[in-house]
């Protein structure tokens, strides 16, 4: 309330007002969300929606991995193949932002395309390990590693204090978190144990 109240006093003062876009996104966009403070084992969250919402580029960025195929089995369970059809970019922030368990992926989304904050890039499913759970995007931020460490991509900081802030349309950045805990854990830590 009380920054329209200066914009239209400068307005009518004839002073000019300038607002940048905000940087970042919420990753769903024109659906209800739900999502948890915590996740099972390591530092992501689960989106809970309706399957087919669409799951957007949190920031501007460019796409560093895709998957189209689900290759998930259990057994064996491999870690590689938990996510189903997912998407990773590598945001003009130098973190990776990932989502998975999507019902599809556009064909334009390819490896190595620049995408703006906002940019569909899956809609929501239960692909992966997700298959016979409610429909979610499974969210997870990290640095950028070389294809296939899936262990870090899945995610290293949990997402939720920087969902809450982009889901109210304020700019919170992860760079900070995701340096401090890249710096303790090593560019490519060792693989989980199950």
């Amino acid at each position: 309330m009380l920054r329209r109240s200066i914009v239209i006093g400068l307005l009518l003062l004839n002073i000019p007002t300038a607002y940048a876009d905000p940087i970042y996104h919420f990753p769903i966009s024109g659906c209800e969300v739900n999502y948890a403070r915590a996740h099972h084992d390591y530092a992501a969250t689960d989106i809970l929606t309706k399957a087919g919402c669409k799951f957007v580029a949190p920031i501007d960025g460019i796409v560093d991995e895709v998957n189209r195929v689900d290759l998930w089995k259990s057994p064996p369970n491999n870690g590689i193949d938990r996510g189903g059809l997912f998407v990773s970019i590598i945001g003009t922030d130098g973190v990776r932002y990932y989502g998975s368990h999507l019902r599809s992926i556009p064909s334009s989304i390819q490896p190595g395309i620049a995408v703006k904050a906002g940019r569909v890039l899956g809609a929501v499913g239960a692909t992966g390990s997700a298959r016979g759970t409610a429909p979610h995007l499974h969210f997870g931020i990290s640095w950028p590693t070389p294809a296939n460490t899936w262990w870090v991509r899945r995610g290293e900081v949990l997402p939720w204090k920087y969902l809450d802030a982009w889901k109210k349309g304020k700019d919170l950045s992860p760079v900070k978190e995701v340096d401090a805990r890249k710096a303790k854990v090593g560019e490519i830590p060792p693989i989980p144990k199950k």
